[in-house]
């Protein structure tokens, strides 16, 4: 029954992870936005702001990270399987109005609305269902199998589209996605369930040693009202905006970034970004199992601190090296994936499981709003600077303050804690005392 059990869980693991190698096609926007731009400077069908260029794909974030919420307390209560359906059918009916148009709203409303909403409840449907078949041991390694795929993807897509748009053109790619993955999310949402009532990880065996590694307090289940009340929830929610706004800032552009050096085979820069994105996410995630959520985190925001000012001087240069230029950009990606996977496990860490889907919902929101900001920002300073310098440093910047706000934040609950436990210890030591002076005090009365 144990590895029945335990079979079923991987089903869900590999399941979420088909849905999100599917959803993913978002970090392929910037081939999309490759052909939008030769389109408007060669006066094709096209016929946009330059400035503006980049909208759908900032749109799509923000929608996408909203939509979570919405999609959360729908996963909560009807499940990942109906909600999975739903984001497959928003996604293909997004991608099959793309195919019909040039027309800039109703991009922005394809991608960025249609689209966006459909990420959402696909993406939120397919972590929740696989942390809840394993323990707590396993919340930062599941976490990361999960995402992978979603940054993993790029590395299947972003061939595809290339050959999608030398032989049928853009509109004709966008109906091919929009019919595939309706598809192939339907299908790997009938995968998708929740564990039996009562289920606690595999059988009697795994529940005692759950209980002997359990913490001496149980995690509470927070509902989304309590958690908005915590100070918590904003600092990391802060953290969030900068970790994910800065990378998607980068995965958006990296396409245009990697042309000047490697012409057609740019989109080979978004093929190696997005396995360092995966690999980010699955490693993050157990390295955070062994060390903790809040170091991990500290630590990659910093790494990524690093990296964008190292990337100012490669992407500055009059000829820049392809070779640098896609090292930076993979590790940055490895950094940026690390977000997703430690995000969903500080969720649960923090506020519990039971309303996981929409208390992560609210958290991601930071994701969307981080990608819409920073990547709006970051078009606008290239369309005034004529680079990504500027850019960058911006976000290196943020991205110290965040890596300081996690190790003061780590460091302060630490203190709490320790002050709690000395508290507790305080209050045992009067107890036992209580009750070996009351015999005493029981024979003089």
């Amino acid at each position: 029954m144990a590895q029945s059990m335990n079979r079923k869980g991987w089903t869900v693991v590999l399941a979420g992870t088909g849905i999100n190698l599917a959803l993913g096609v978002l970090y392929t926007w910037s081939i999309f936005k490759g052909a939008i731009s030769d389109s408007i400077k060669q006066g094709g069908p096209f016929q946009w702001d330059l400035a503006s260029i980049n909208d759908p794909y900032a749109v799509c974030c923000l929608v996408f990270a909203f939509s979570m919420i919405l999609a959360g307390k729908c996963q909560d209560r009807i499940g990942p399987r109906y909600t999975a359906m739903i984001g497959g059918l928003l996604v293909g009916a997004g991608f099959l109005l793309l195919s019909q148009t040039t027309n800039y709203w109703l991009w922005v409303l394809g991608f960025g609305g249609l689209a966006g909403m459909g990420f959402g409840f696909g993406y939120s449907s397919a972590t929740p269902p696989a942390l809840k078949w394993f323990p707590p041991a396993k919340t930062g390694m599941i976490a990361g199998i999960v995402v992978s795929g979603f940054g993993l993807a790029s590395v299947y897509i972003a061939p595809l589209s290339m050959y999608l748009l030398k032989t049928v053109g853009l509109q004709g790619a966008m109906m091919f996605f929009g019919i595939a993955f309706a598809i192939v999310v339907g299908l790997f949402s009938l995968l998708l369930s929740n564990p039996p009532a009562g289920y606690l990880f595999g059988g009697a065996a795994a529940k005692a040693q759950a209980a002997k590694n359990a913490p001496a307090a149980k995690v509470q289940d927070f509902t989304s009202s309590q958690m908005l009340k915590t100070g918590s929830f904003y600092v990391m929610w802060i953290v969030y905006f900068i970790g994910a706004g800065a990378g998607l800032m980068v995965i958006g552009s990296v396409a245009g970034m990697a042309k000047q050096s490697m012409g057609e085979l740019a989109f080979l820069a978004v093929v190696i970004l997005a396995v360092g994105n995966a690999a980010g996410r699955i490693i993050a995630g157990s390295l955070s199992d062994r060390i903790g959520r809040m170091l991990t985190l500290s630590l990659m925001l910093g790494f990524q601190a690093i990296l964008m000012f190292m990337a100012i001087p490669v992407i500055g240069a009059e000829h820049p090296s392809a070779t640098l230029l896609v090292i930076i950009a993979t590790l940055i990606g490895f950094n940026y994936g690390a977000n997703l996977a430690l995000f969903p496990a500080i969720t649960k860490d923090f506020w519990g499981l039971k309303n996981f889907g929409a208390n992560y919902g609210l958290l991601f929101t930071a994701w969307g709003v981080g990608g819409f900001v920073l990547g709006r920002a970051s078009e606008m300073m290239k369309a005034t600077t004529g680079s990504f310098t500027l850019s960058f440093g911006v976000a290196g910047t943020l991205l110290a303050v965040a890596a300081v706000m996690v190790m003061l934040k780590d460091l302060f609950r630490q203190m709490v804690e320790a002050g709690v436990a000395k508290e507790l210890e305080r209050r045992a030591e009067e107890a036992a005392q209580t009750a070996t002076l009351q015999p005493a005090l029981e024979q003089v009365a």
